[in-house]
């Protein structure tokens, strides 16, 4: 029976780590933590925030995931856009589901995100 996602692993091409760390660490405001030793001699990097974790794995024939991706739930969505847009990552905003107020973003190797939040009825 699944009981949660475990984390979502999205690809990266090799020598990119510290682009991700920028982006992952200092924009979204994400926590790197370490790998496994023999994992992390493959390259790559992971993050985490509150129980959400994304893994970048090296992968030599890289292409970005430009539809599939991650949805990922903030709480104050017009002041997280604000962030990411202060610090240079563009911000895509898309009203077409219902209920929510969302927008997208790329990583900086050209990887999908959506960050969404619910709205609550007042």
């Amino acid at each position: 029976m699944l009981v949660a996602v475990d984390h979502v692993q999205l690809a990266a091409p090799p020598g990119s780590e510290d682009a991700l760390r920028a982006y992952y660490v200092d924009v979204l405001g994400m926590t790197e933590i370490p790998k496994p030793p023999v994992l992390a001699a493959r390259g790559g990097c992971w993050f985490q925030a509150g129980q959400v974790q994304l893994h970048l794995g090296v992968e030599a024939d890289f292409r970005p995931a430009k539809k599939a991706h991650p949805g990922l739930r903030v709480r104050d969505i017009e002041s997280y856009a604000t962030r990411l847009a202060d610090r240079g990552a563009e911000v895509a905003w898309d009203d077409d589901l219902p209920g929510h107020r969302r927008f997208y973003s790329e990583d900086p190797v050209g990887n999908r995100l959506e960050f969404l939040e619910p709205v609550t009825a007042d």
